[in-house]
């Protein structure tokens, strides 16, 4: 072959090459993108978490835990790229055992609740659930003593007899009616309790099916502004000495006031609280756990849910009774430093 043939198949192989090269640097940024914006894209899209979705269960959806949890899930979907949702569920103590049992991630649930599933006391006797920790605190449930003006049911005693709902099955409300009752001398042998979701209980409090409905939850609840609607409610008050005999036995209670114009009323009602917290499967990745409680309490301030300004890190670990995620607690640590 002569030396002008040689030169000539050098410079077509030379040729050749950069041509490879070129669409091996073109395919590998065929997206516009670079290694480092792929890395980058990988963590905002919850790949390297290994989860590619979220479950969070709220309560009943007439209540608050739900449209709090829509809002909840929108933030983590967005600040962490796994997709979440909200389900609605039979709240507080179904929500321990779901987390228990592989159900769902996140939950909602009582203050006073978790702490029982955490010691197997009370409606969890002889089922300790330490498979589940906090997230944080958010906001104070007020237990309420809901009925209608034409009932005339003015005190807890004048429930003797009644049908009266006491919260969903598994729900803390029904704790919380227990305990409420026994403080006032009553039991659930003295009225006829229903087993209802606050939907149900608005529902049955319109058609007279029942005269009176626990519901916990924090205020104003739908259900009970969905019912002051059509007919006037009325909130039983709890007496200042009733509430402090309640808190000296269940330390987990505290005194709250129902503000004025609360459901058309013309004055505070007095009333106890517990907390509204949310807990996550302990087997949540920290790093996941920690980008989840930001994505909530970094995002709290923009919500439309009248509990959204009671949403602060600043009281995130206020009345938590049960170990908090290290995720959680490496947020809550940054934050409050």
């Amino acid at each position: 072959m002569s030396k002008k043939a040689l030169r000539l198949l050098a410079f077509m192989t030379m040729i050749a090459l950069l041509v490879l090269a070129a669409c091996g640097s073109d395919d590998s940024k065929k997206d516009g993108s670079t290694e480092t914006d792929k890395k980058e894209d990988t963590a905002k899209t919850g790949e390297d978490h290994g989860y590619d979705f979220l479950s969070i269960l709220t309560g009943g959806v007439q209540g608050t835990y739900y449209p709090l949890g829509g809002s909840f899930a929108d933030f983590i979907t967005n600040d962490t790229g796994v997709k979440t949702t909200a389900e609605v569920s039979q709240a507080s103590a179904a929500n321990m055992t779901a987390l228990k049992d592989g159900s769902a991630e996140i939950a909602f649930v009582q203050t006073d609740i978790a702490f029982y599933a955490s010691k197997g006391e009370y409606m969890f006797e002889g089922e300790v659930i330490d498979e589940v920790s906090a997230i944080g605190s958010l906001y104070p449930e007020t237990i309420q003593l809901v009925t209608l003006e034409k009932n005339g049911i003015k005190t807890f005693e004048d429930l003797k007899g009644k049908n009266v709902s006491v919260g969903a099955p598994g729900s803390g409300t029904y704790a919380n009616a227990e305990q409420l009752l026994e403080i006032h001398g009553l039991s659930m042998d003295d009225i006829k309790p229903q087993m209802l979701d606050f939907g149900e209980s608005q529902e049955s409090l319109q058609s007279g099916q029942i005269e009176a409905a626990f519901i916990t939850a924090g205020t104003p609840t739908g259900a009970v502004e969905g019912l002051n609607a059509v007919a006037s409610v009325f909130i039983v008050p709890i007496e200042d000495k009733k509430a402090d005999e309640l808190i000296e036995k269940y330390a987990y209670y505290a005194k709250e006031v129902i503000p004025a114009g609360t459901y058309g009323s013309e004055s505070e009602t007095n009333a106890v609280s517990v907390g509204a917290m949310l807990v996550i499967q302990n087997d949540v990745p920290e790093q996941l756990a920690y980008e989840i409680t930001k994505a909530i309490y970094d995002n709290a301030s923009t919500l439309q849910h009248d509990k959204g300004k009671y949403i602060k890190a600043e009281n995130g670990l206020d009345g938590i009774g049960i170990p908090v995620h290290p995720g959680a607690q490496k947020y809550f640590d940054e934050v409050n430093k």
